[in-house]
């Protein structure tokens, strides 16, 4: 006889930190090459003024709520990614013991730096 099993799922976290790695690696696939290209190639040579990514320039740019939200895009989920990549190649090494201190380290450092990381860019706001 056929017994109607019914499948039991549990809740995982991982999906949310999927997420923040696909984010920040998108992120910082798309926009690092383009910083070099700025910052190593377009200022140094003249195509760009380098009077455009001057200090009071960019920090009035942080100033208003728009770039305070972006700067903490760029910071956070590339460092997000980053961690996220670490935490799983410590498991590609067969780093397998204490794999939930290294869980709640990696991701802990990440949301402990994007939580200051926010809190000081509401103090200059």
């Amino acid at each position: 006889m056929l017994e109607n099993k019914e499948k039991t799922y549990t809740r995982s976290h991982e999906p949310v930190f999927w997420g923040l790695f696909g984010a920040g690696g998108m992120l910082t696939a798309f926009l690092t090459p383009v910083m070099i290209l700025i910052t190593g190639l377009l200022i140094p040579l003249g195509i760009i003024d380098k009077g455009n990514f001057n200090y009071q320039t960019i920090h009035s740019f942080a100033t208003t709520w728009y770039g305070a939200s972006i700067v903490l895009v760029l910071v956070a989920l590339p460092l997000w990614h980053t961690l996220h990549r670490i935490f799983h190649a410590l498991h590609d090494l067969g780093i397998k013991r204490g794999r939930d201190w290294q869980q709640v380290l990696s991701y802990g450092f990440a949301f402990a730096v994007s939580v200051f990381v926010f809190t000081l860019l509401l103090q200059i706001l």
